[in-house]
């Protein structure tokens, strides 16, 4: 099982609330470079918090890779969410690409290595780490790479 996490690309400074920040166009250009990674994985689901910077990320990410099937949106992907909680919810995906926020990808990211959030994975804007093992579960899998745009 692979799982891909990329962080939303760089948004606007300021909207009314921060779940209504848009992408910028050096956003969405750092996205579509990260995209390009993903060409020819195995990729199952996208599944994107429900922010408007994680949704125009999954979309452009959709589009760039023909990908058929609808993005999920869940509300355990914003920024303060829990990995933890995460996990509870991936134990039937397989090959999935979670599009979020930090502090949660850094945390996730660190969770899903060393079984701790004491150390969390820096990822920029767009960037994009992916990991491997049998089983999403907390301190099994393997980071594979980080891929800043």
């Amino acid at each position: 099982m692979k799982v891909w996490i990329l962080r939303h690309g760089e948004a606007e400074g300021h909207a009314p609330t921060d779940a209504e920040r848009n992408l910028t166009e050096h956003g969405r250009a750092e996205v579509l470079r990260s995209a390009a990674h993903l060409i020819g994985q195995p990729l199952g689901a996208i599944i994107a918090s429900p922010y408007v910077r994680a949704q125009q990320t999954a979309h452009l990410v959709r589009e760039a890779l023909g990908f058929d099937a609808d993005i999920r949106t869940v509300p355990w992907l914003t920024p303060e969410g829990n990995p933890s909680q995460v996990l509870e919810n991936l134990d039937s995906d397989d090959n999935v690409l979670l599009v979020s926020h930090q502090p949660l990808v850094g945390s996730l990211i660190s969770f899903l290595q060393h079984g701790h959030q004491r150390q969390p994975q820096p990822m920029y804007t767009a960037s994009l780490a992916e990991l491997e093992g049998d089983f999403p579960l907390a301190g099994l899998m393997s980071l594979v790479s980080v891929r800043n745009p």
